[in-house]
């Protein structure tokens, strides 16, 4: 972006080198000639040469990276040069319609040295074809308003030198108000220009946007898989960059990783279609077409005193909804204080979700596993005893006993019939729990069955 704008400022150094010796050869042929529309011209080309220096210190300044008084950059700074230029063609423009009414009215004109004129207008037709090409180029490639504006300059100086010369060569033929009458032309022509230029830069400065282009962002988020909404878009320019705070609507139940990676794509996409594009994305959930098990997982999970929720499950009968789920608390917690949890857990649920009738929470000690367990040398022969006793453990493989403090932590793993269902395996399994646990206070047994 620097690179664009240091583009841009050497081409307004050229065109307002070139407007100045412009300058300087009317004005000494005009004074010479005794041409007073050279003269004219002349004091146009000091006008356009001082907004050419505008417009070049609103570029140069365009390019101050973000500061702490201007996070959005300095882009806005050559709008303002362009509304500058703006106006300034619309006063030289002024000026032309009142000095052609001025001359209609006049019956006397000094004699003029028509040689010497036509050679300093021919010089500047010159230069004004020069900068017409070369801030063409220049635009083409780069962009700006403030080429824009030194552009619709550099068309104003054809066209009044033009005037010139067809209001000398009128004179020489003996028509003495033609030039004058072209002059009122050009200078309400001009007017149109300059007006339009204005409006457009004035309507930048108070970041106007197309709605085409708000709507186009918001198809662009839209169509980015996971987005099932848009909040508010709001957009703005500075400069040629375009700043975009875009706000997304994911689904509640998907993973922060996961919403990260949507607005990652959502900003991609976005910039892939409009060039120079700052984005922001904000994202929010929403819980539409979120199937309700996970909004009830979510609601009771945040319930202070929750140390877990699991075995979600929701039926419906007779028009009737009913949910179970298991909820874990502290395994020190007493009975009428965990029922206070599960109590706030019902009344939350059915508030946030009241087409729920009934709910049924089973409470669970929850047990926090420390990360420094040691080993402890368990009588294994009895852990082996108690897997003998249950006829439907077919082997019995490695048992790992790990404690800490009065926690002991106890792996088994055993093998059974790779018939059995998953459902009559739980329930053995189970039972060897409440074996094991009977003869060792304190344990946490995790017991990992494999198909024989």
């Amino acid at each position: 972006m620097e690179n664009v704008f240091l583009k841009r400022t050497g081409a307004l150094k050229i065109s307002f080198i070139a407007i100045l010796s412009a300058f300087v050869v009317e004005l000494v042929l005009g004074l010479l000639s005794n041409s007073l529309a050279l003269l004219t011209d002349s004091i146009h080309a000091l006008l356009d040469s001082v907004v050419t220096v505008v417009l070049l210190l609103a570029a140069r300044f365009a390019i101050k990276p973000p500061d702490a008084e201007h996070t959005y950059g300095h882009g806005k700074v050559e709008s303002l040069g362009g509304l500058i230029g703006g106006i300034a063609i619309f006063l030289i423009a002024c000026f032309f319609i009142f000095e052609s009414i001025l001359r209609i009215q006049s019956p006397n004109h000094l004699p003029v040295t028509e040689g010497v004129a036509l050679a300093g207008a021919a010089y500047t037709i010159c230069v004004d074809i020069f900068r017409i090409i070369m801030l063409r180029r220049a635009l083409s490639k780069l962009g700006g308003t403030t080429l824009k504006a030194d552009f619709y300059h550099a068309f104003l100086d054809l066209g009044s030198t033009l005037v010139v010369i067809v209001g000398i060569v009128l004179v020489s033929f003996g028509f003495e108000h033609g030039d004058f009458f072209a002059a009122l032309v050009l200078g309400i022509l001009l007017c149109v220009l300059a007006i339009k230029l204005v409006y457009k830069t004035a309507q930048d400065l108070t970041d106007i946007i197309s709605p085409e282009l708000v709507n186009k962002v918001q198809n662009i988020a839209l169509a980015t898989e996971g987005v099932v909404g848009t909040g508010p878009i709001l957009m703005r320019r500075s400069g040629d960059s375009v700043f975009a705070d875009v706000t997304i609507s994911l689904r509640a139940d998907v993973s922060f990783d996961r919403a990260h990676e949507t607005s990652t794509a959502v900003e991609k996409n976005i910039k892939d279609h409009i060039p120079n594009a700052e984005i922001t994305v904000h994202f929010e959930p929403s819980w539409e077409n979120v199937p309700s098990d996970s909004r009830i997982y979510e609601i009771a999970s945040n319930i202070a005193g929750v140390k877990g929720i699991h075995n979600v499950s929701q039926h419906t009968s007779n028009d009737s909804t009913f949910v179970s789920l298991h909820a874990m608390v502290d395994r020190q917690m007493s009975l009428d204080d965990a029922h206070n949890i599960s109590e706030i857990i019902e009344e939350k649920i059915k508030k946030e979700l009241p087409k729920i009738q009934r709910i049924t929470i089973h409470l669970e000690p929850y047990i926090t596993m420390p990360k420094d367990l040691k080993s402890f040398d368990t009588n294994d022969e009895k852990i082996i005893q108690i897997l003998k006793d249950h006829t439907e453990v077919k082997k019995i493989g490695s048992i790992v006993t790990l404690n800490f403090d009065d926690l002991l932590k106890i792996d088994i793993d055993c093998s059974f019939d790779k018939e059995l269902s998953i459902e009559k395996v739980h329930d053995i399994t189970s039972k060897i729990e409440q074996d094991v646990r009977s003869h060792f206070k304190n344990s946490v047994i995790t017991i990992h069955p494999e198909p024989y």
